[in-house]
């Protein structure tokens, strides 16, 4: 299907400035779009964990004062 190719920043770059303005638009919500589910998913995950810590006891509740008063003791 395809080769595995090792292209670079400029390389990517210099190829989508080939493309027409309209493709250039379309590449670039794609790319925003993508990015957008990554984080989200991402997001997803830490409060997995979040939640699978809390419910092991490894995570304590209190206010930043708190802890910046343990941080500091």
């Amino acid at each position: 299907m395809f080769e595995t190719q090792t292209v670079n920043f400029y390389e990517v770059l210099e190829i989508v400035e080939m493309l027409p303005e309209e493709e250039q638009e379309t590449l670039l919500d794609i790319i925003q779009r993508r990015l957008r589910e990554h984080r989200r998913e991402r997001i997803a995950q830490n409060v997995t964990k979040a939640r699978e810590e809390y419910a092991k006891g490894e995570i304590r509740k209190g206010t930043v004062d708190e802890l910046m008063k343990e941080i500091m003791a």
